[in-house]
């Protein structure tokens, strides 16, 4: 459902993100991991199309993210790092709102607004203003806007970060029921633990390079690490001090 083929993306002198490949296959939980300004956030908006890489292809559900930007944004459901929930419209409002831009109308919008908000805990405040939410509460609203139209490709970027403990389960449980529904889900994070638990595959990204790829285990077995969060401060470490050598 997603392809990645060296990817890049440069920014006048820097390079954000070097030559990058990996897959996400349906029914699966990619998780994209990483330290701060290590390319995640980068790699997942050239997915979702807001920014055009330099070198490279990638494909969403089977389309050119260059070539055929509008059918991969017909296809993938995106949470960004801020949800953009407008405050002055309800919880339904906000979803009808964007409904209609992916042109859905009339009493099955409804319908699925209604799921949504049920599924995710939020019926009792549906017609209620968005910016009497909780970060929590934003967050979900925007989950549900981001399958509203039902993609078979959902890409999150930081889904829990901030989040309270219940909070950061709902989105936990979000994610997994998704893939259970047979979604890819490609987020990023830099929760470990929370990576470990619900991730299928994951690949760690230092620098704009991925320094390894695979299943927890996989990637513990490489590093010769007992956690996934050891095995990410060996990759890290591993990255800069190759960095500090000379070596790319």
């Amino acid at each position: 459902m997603i392809r990645v083929l060296s990817l890049e993306k440069a920014y006048g002198g820097r390079t954000a993100v070097k030559g990058i490949s990996f897959e996400v296959h349906a029914g699966e939980v990619m998780g994209l991991l990483g330290p701060n300004g290590a390319g995640k956030t980068t790699t997942l908006r050239m997915l979702a199309t807001t920014l055009r890489p330099t070198r490279g292809t990638a494909t969403v559900a089977g389309y050119d993210i260059v070539k055929e930007p509008l059918a991969v944004r017909a296809h993938v459901g995106v949470l960004p790092t801020d949800p953009g929930i407008y405050g002055r419209l309800t919880a339904a409002e906000n979803l009808r709102f964007y409904g209609h831009l992916c042109g859905l109308r009339g009493r099955a919008l409804e319908r699925r607004i209604d799921e949504l908000l049920d599924w995710l805990g939020l019926a009792g405040a549906k017609h209620q203003r968005a910016e009497e939410f909780s970060k929590g509460m934003k967050q979900k609203l925007a989950l549900a806007r981001a399958v509203l139209h039902d993609p078979p490709v959902l890409i999150l970027d930081e889904p829990t970060a901030g989040l309270d403990v219940l909070s950061a389960r709902a989105v936990i449980d979000f994610i997994r029921q998704s893939r259970d529904g047979g979604r890819a889900v490609l987020f990023s994070s830099h929760y470990l633990l929370e990576a470990d638990r619900v991730c299928d595959r994951v690949a760690i990204i230092v620098d704009g390079e991925i320094c390894a790829c695979g299943t927890p285990a996989d990637v513990c077995r490489e590093a010769g690490a007992a956690s996934l969060e050891d095995a990410f401060v060996h990759w890290v470490a591993r990255r800069g001090n190759g960095a500090r050598r000379g070596v790319v």
